[in-house]
């Protein structure tokens, strides 16, 4: 059997600061915690979504961070909100990974605030998108975390 076709698409940049890592980057919205992230535009690729998402959402360019070609985060979940109707959707979720080396000025233009929470796994912030994505990232830290 087939999955079903997810109706709506968003793609993310995880931002981590240090190597080893020593905390990521959160975006405040009125009621919870979330990636700079967003829905794809037109024809734009994942990592092309997800770079503009971080753009307009941190103030930080493509050339402000290292992108991590080796990681590449996905779930799909329903949801059911404004933006669907209140209709519940499938809805395609893609993480990127990338880091700095120190704490690059945050410009805020679409949330509440930012915050540069410390890496301390496991984490409890968001049970259902940030804390599997978390988890998912430290799995595939520990090897080069430790070497």
């Amino acid at each position: 059997m087939t999955e079903p076709i997810p109706e709506l698409k968003a793609c993310g940049i995880l931002l981590l600061q240090g190597d080893p890592v020593q905390s990521f980057l959160l975006m405040r919205h009125v009621d919870r915690w979330d990636l700079p992230k967003g829905h794809l535009d037109g024809s734009e690729t994942e990592i092309e979504c997800a770079l503009r998402e971080m753009e307009e959402e941190t103030g930080l360019s493509k050339n402000d961070i290292q992108i991590d070609p080796e990681f590449r985060y996905m779930d799909r979940y329903f949801v059911k909100n404004k933006r669907t109707r209140n209709k519940k959707k499938l809805k395609e979720l893609v993480i990127f990974l990338a880091r700095v080396d120190s704490k690059p000025k945050i410009e805020v233009t679409e949330h509440e605030g930012f915050e540069w929470f410390e890496w301390s796994p496991p984490h409890e912030i968001q049970w259902k998108t940030i804390d599997p994505l978390l988890a998912q990232v430290e799995k595939f830290l520990e090897p080069k975390q430790s070497s």
